[in-house]
């Protein structure tokens, strides 16, 4: 589990497919989970300037691999008794997305991205979603896009800063909503206030 908080911009030194090698300051133990560019991805060895983890060929299908190059974010698993400061992100990433504007509004930017219509019913207006492993609130949904609101320090610390139209990112839906359509979705399913909350409580 995540907060979309991203601790590093790693590099990356090698990518081969199935192992992606990255020169970063952060320190991991084999074996430990860590999300890369919001996909959670295992330490399989370690190096003296950083480390390798290994995509998996479900993985390898699902993320945008075309951005595996350069600088992508890092963030590491949650440890009990950590401070929730994002939002909870399991690393899961469910579809990539398309940047399609970037508009410059003085003081933040608005960023709107594409996807595929059936994602849609799982990004919620004023909900939460990660980009590339970065937590955001989306603030519009249309038809088959929303809006985000990225502030200037996002834009210098991540890799919003190099995003353009056209850019392909991993999006992870938020959660909640994507237990609840899921829920609906089965003929059966009655969802009252018990239910619900029930549900909350778990997570």
């Amino acid at each position: 589990m995540f907060t979309g908080l991203i601790r590093e911009m790693a590099t990356v030194k090698r990518f081969s497919g199935e192992r992606l090698s990255l020169k970063a300051a952060y320190r991991p133990k084999l074996g430990d989970s860590i999300a890369i560019n919001g996909a959670c991805l295992s330490v399989v060895s370690l190096e003296s300037d950083g480390f390798t983890v290994e995509l998996s060929p479900e993985t390898q299908g699902i993320i945008a691999t075309e951005n595996l190059k350069g600088h992508v974010h890092i963030e590491p698993a949650m440890q009990f008794g950590d401070r929730l400061e994002g939002h909870i992100v399991q690393g899961h990433i469910d579809t990539v997305g398309t940047v399609k504007r970037i508009t410059d509004n003085g003081n933040s930017y608005d960023v709107v991205i594409e996807v595929d219509k059936k994602f849609i019913p799982y990004i919620v207006p004023k909900g939460s979603i990660a980009i590339d492993g970065v937590s955001l609130t989306v603030n519009d949904v249309y038809e088959s896009s929303f809006r985000l609101t990225i502030i200037p320090i996002t834009m210098r610390e991540t890799l919003f800063g190099s995003y353009s139209s056209g850019t392909k990112v991993n999006i992870e839906t938020d959660m909640f909503a994507r237990y609840i359509a899921h829920f609906l979705a089965h003929k059966d399913a009655k969802l009252d206030w018990e239910t619900a909350e029930r549900f909350t409580a778990l997570y």
